[in-house]
């Protein structure tokens, strides 16, 4: 299958996915706020390294319209140490615990790449979606077991590993090929019976800042799947290098880049500040209404 045959093997349907017995609606758009559990998190700002700072925070992005949290506890930014699988899930457990104690039908996304992370927190903590920056391909057994938990998983594209992502990335076409990737990866969850797939083209992840802006551009073709696009750009280099400045600055660009990926028909905003972004889903969603 070639990127020009992608479009034609993908059927219409509606943006519901099954969060534990939960139909959630992702036809209108919602905004997921990150919460990192790191000591070393690319935007300072957004490292809460104690329970009661994780509750603070999930309360204050429920407060101002958040309706899913993103919890990870590996920081992927480019070049971040690596983090033991017992390690993180230590610094998890007690943090899932207590948010799911506190809020028990808080739809919750875990941020992990590893097969039995997300196992444990789904089986022991209810958590509702696995968030997979690497598509699988840093653990070999976690198709199968999202196939097993029958969660909604989110496929992300990336190129290279988080050591060597971003060491000059090459494209011929950095749409084309996204595209493909995803539409490989579709095939292979649902032929493993995974049919609640939400997709993220991995802005910042393997790409330069032209191969960002290229797929922001371009943005609308991922409607070509008909399941829910995510859109992660929350502070990140692509805002604050290209116009100077520093992930503490980029917080305008950012809301004008969530709201060109609102207008493509990005259904997820995975963001630092929820305030703003509901404030982006509020106005793009007024002015489509006409």
């Amino acid at each position: 299958m070639n990127q020009y045959e992608v479009e034609k093997k993908y059927l219409p349907s509606d943006f519901t996915i099954n969060c534990n017995g939960r139909l959630v609606d992702l036809t209108n758009p919602v905004v997921m706020g990150i919460i990192n559990i790191t000591p070393d998190s690319f935007y300072e700002k957004s490292r809460k390294n104690t329970t009661d700072a994780v509750l603070q925070r999930v309360e204050q992005i429920i407060d101002e319209g958040g309706q899913m949290v993103d919890v990870g506890a590996y920081s992927s930014r480019p070049g971040a140490d690596d983090v033991p699988e017992e390690e993180e899930w230590q610094r998890l457990w007690p943090v899932l615990s207590a948010i799911r104690k506190q809020w028990p039908d808080l739809l919750i996304s875990l941020d992990t790449f590893r097969g039995r992370i997300a196992e444990k927190s789904v089986v022991e903590f209810g958590v509702d979606i696995i968030n997979d920056i690497s598509a699988g391909q840093l653990d070999d057994s976690m198709f199968d077991t999202i196939a097993r938990l029958n969660v909604p998983y989110i496929l992300m594209h990336i190129q290279g590993d988080l050591k060597n992502m971003q060491k000059n990335p090459q494209y011929n076409n950095v749409t084309g090929e996204v595209l493909l990737f995803l539409a490989q990866k579709i095939d292979e969850l649902r032929s493993r019976g995974v049919s609640d797939i939400i997709v993220d083209p991995g802005f910042g992840f393997g790409k330069s800042i032209d191969h960002n802006f290229e797929l922001l551009h371009n943005i609308e073709q991922f409607k070509m799947f008909e399941l829910p696009l995510l859109v992660g750009v929350s502070r990140k280099s692509m805002i604050y290098r290209f116009l100077g400045g520093s992930p503490e600055t980029a917080l305008n660009g950012t809301t004008v880049v969530n709201t060109l990926a609102l207008t493509g028909g990005a259904k997820i905003l995975r963001v630092h500040d929820v305030k703003e972004a509901v404030e982006c889903v509020n106005l793009v969603t007024k002015t489509e209404q006409w």
